[in-house]
C-alpha cells in the first residue's frame, strides 16, 4: 500500500540524513538536491494525507526524528512493518465493512418490494402440503429420498442443481447443461449448503432459500436482485467422502 512505501522510505533516509541538523523552513530552493529532498518530504506528506488522514501530525514527526537518529524508538524497527501492515489491513476491512453496510442499507429501501415478495411468498409455501422448514428458515419439499450417509460439509459432491427466482425464472441450471457440477459440500450459500446437509446420495430435494440465507443485499445477474428468495431443485448424484 502507498503509505506503507512512503513510511518505508523514511527508515530508508535515516542511513543518509542526521536529524541533529535541523534547520528553520526556506523560502527558495537553490539546488536539484534541495527540490528534490524538498519534493520527497512533499510527496510523502501528501500520500499520508490522502491516505491515512487521521494521522497525528506530532506524532508522525517525532517517529521521523526518531528513526532518523535511531533512538528513543517506541516501536522496535523489526516489529515496524508486521506492525503497519496489520494495522492498514485493519483500517481497510473496517471502511470495507462500512461501505457494505451502507450499500446494503441503500439496497434496502430500493429493494423492499423484492424483499416483501419473498416474505410473503415463504409464509404462503410454508404451509403447503409435504413442505418442511428448519429452524433457519430454510424450507424444503423431498421429491426423492435417497439412501446412506448424509452430506457432510467436507464432503466432495456431485450435484445437479436447476435455480429459479420465485417468478420461475432459471438463472442457473446444470440440468440445462447437462453437466453435473461436482465440489466441495460447503463453498455454496448457506441454505444450499444446509439443504446438502440434509440429504443423501440420490436424493432430490426442492429447497426455498430465504434471502438471508442466499446472497442478503448482494445483487447476482440480471434475475437475482438484492434480498431475493431462490428456488432450487437439489439431486445428489454421489459423494466423496474426503480421505
Amino acid at each position: 500500500m502507498r503509505v506503507l512505501k512512503s513510511l518505508v522510505i523514511i527508515t530508508v533516509l535515516t542511513m543518509m540524513v542526521s536529524c541533529g541538523n535541523q534547520k528553520p523552513d526556506v523560502s527558495s530552493l537553490e539546488t536539484e538536491l534541495d527540490s528534490a529532498s524538498y519534493a520527497l518530504g512533499m510527496d510523502m506528506a501528501i500520500k499520508v494525507k490522502a491516505n491515512f488522514d487521521e494521522a497525528d501530525t506530532d506524532l508522525f514527526l517525532q517517529g521521523y526524528r526518531n528513526g532518523m537518529d535511531s533512538t528513543s524508538l517506541l516501536i522496535e524497527q523489526k516489529e515496524l512493518n508486521n506492525f503497519l501492515r496489520a494495522f492498514f489491513q485493519k483500517q481497510q476491512a473496517e471502511k470495507m465493512k462500512e461501505a457494505q453496510a451502507k450499500a446494503a442499507k441503500e439496497a434496502e429501501t430500493k429493494f423492499a418490494h423484492v424483499k416483501k415478495a419473498g416474505e410473503e411468498f415463504l409464509a404462503l409455501n410454508k404451509v403447503k402440503e409435504n413442505v418442511q422448514s428448519t429452524e433457519s428458515g430454510l424450507q424444503y419439499l423431498v421429491l426423492k429420498e435417497g439412501k446412506g450417509a448424509t452430506v457432510q460439509p467436507t464432503d466432495k459432491v456431485k450435484i445437479h442443481y436447476h435455480g429459479t427466482t420465485i417468478e420461475g425464472k432459471v438463472f442457473d441450471s446444470t440440468v440445462d447443461r447437462n453437466q453435473p457440477y461436482e465440489s466441495a459440500a460447503n463453498i455454496f450459500v448457506p441454505g444450499f449448503n444446509e439443504a446438502l446437509s440434509l440429504m443423501k446420495k440420490g436424493a432430490k430435494y426442492r429447497v426455498f432459500i430465504p434471502q438471508e440465507l442466499a446472497y442478503g443485499a448482494q445483487q447476482r445477474g440480471q434475475l437475482i436482485l438484492p434480498f431475493s428468495a431462490l428456488i432450487f431443485e437439489i439431486e445428489v448424484l454421489e459423494i466423496t467422502p474426503k480421505s
